[in-house]
């Protein structure tokens, strides 16, 4: 029997948004031979699903995706005038 595992997570940063899902999902598709389904997905918010069958490449995705959104916010934030 081979379990499945998922997650999905939002992300809000207001205004930042569309800038944080750019840069984050540009790595994502230059990454096809992840061992982690992952889609991200922008509408007002960032929607981050991934799905594996093996919770240690689950939980290393999530936590590679959730520092470059991190990064990310935090460049912009940087540059603030």
């Amino acid at each position: 029997m081979t379990l499945n595992f998922s997650a999905k997570i939002t992300v809000d940063a207001k205004e930042k948004s569309t800038a944080i899902y750019d840069s984050v999902n540009t790595d994502n598709e230059f990454y096809p031979e992840n061992p982690v389904k992952t889609k991200i997905e922008f509408n007002d918010k960032i929607l981050i699903s991934v799905e594996t069958d093996q919770l240690a490449h689950l939980r290393a995705n999530l936590n590679s995706t959730l520092r470059l959104i991190q990064a990310s916010y935090d460049s912009i934030e940087s540059v603030k005038i």
